[in-house]
């Protein structure tokens, strides 16, 4: 069920994008010895980029479109590209905890994840700088609509974002890339609606 990049949808190639970066990042640290750098790099990575927005938003896509849809199975190609490099950049400093999460995504396996290399894990696709510079604007954006949902949750006014319809007044160059994600832009900012 795998799909190509070029079908995935923009906030899937944007993760790939971003594991990347840091899987690049890491490498380098790794050929300078500085184990440490690796381990801040994974930990920051896993709670602020993954966790902190890019599951966070694709978990209503996950729960709520079809099985076989694109959307979903562009979720699940990019999590699994995402998984192969996380494990395989965290075996040399989690050894343990890479190997165990190796064998439960390949049950039967006779090879180790230590049989496997960091490099050329992730598919390439074009233009990735253009898109990182574009999702981290995206990303500051919504920043500054969660932290208004916030206050409005706090006051009793709302009881989630998703109750939230969001309108967003942006100076030219924001709203062109706000505009570009079309009805994307309420699943990155997990709201009913969102409108530019």
């Amino acid at each position: 069920d795998l799909l190509p990049v070029s079908e995935w949808v923009e906030i899937d190639r944007y993760a790939l994008a971003m594991t990347r970066e840091m899987a690049d990042a890491c490498a380098a640290d790794y050929a300078r010895y500085e184990f440490h750098l690796v381990t801040q790099r994974l930990m920051t990575f896993c709670s602020e980029d993954l966790g902190g927005f890019w599951l966070d938003v694709l978990k209503d896509r996950l729960y709520t479109t079809g099985r076989d849809s694109k959307a979903r199975r562009s979720a699940q190609t990019a999590l699994h590209h995402v998984t192969q490099a996380l494990l395989r950049l965290m075996a040399p400093i989690l050894s343990f905890t890479a190997e165990e999460a190796w064998e439960v995504l390949h049950p039967g396996a006779d090879e180790s994840v230590f049989f496997h290399t960091w490099t050329d894990v992730l598919p390439k696709q074009d233009g990735e700088a253009g898109l990182v510079a574009k999702w981290r604007r995206v990303r500051e954006i919504r920043a500054t609509v969660l932290k208004q949902l916030e206050d409005l949750r706090k006051e009793g006014a709302i009881g989630s974002s998703l109750q939230a319809q969001v309108e967003i007044a942006a100076p030219e160059g924001d709203r062109l890339v706000l505009e570009s994600l079309g009805d994307d832009l309420r699943f990155a900012l997990i709201t009913s609606t969102a409108t530019v």
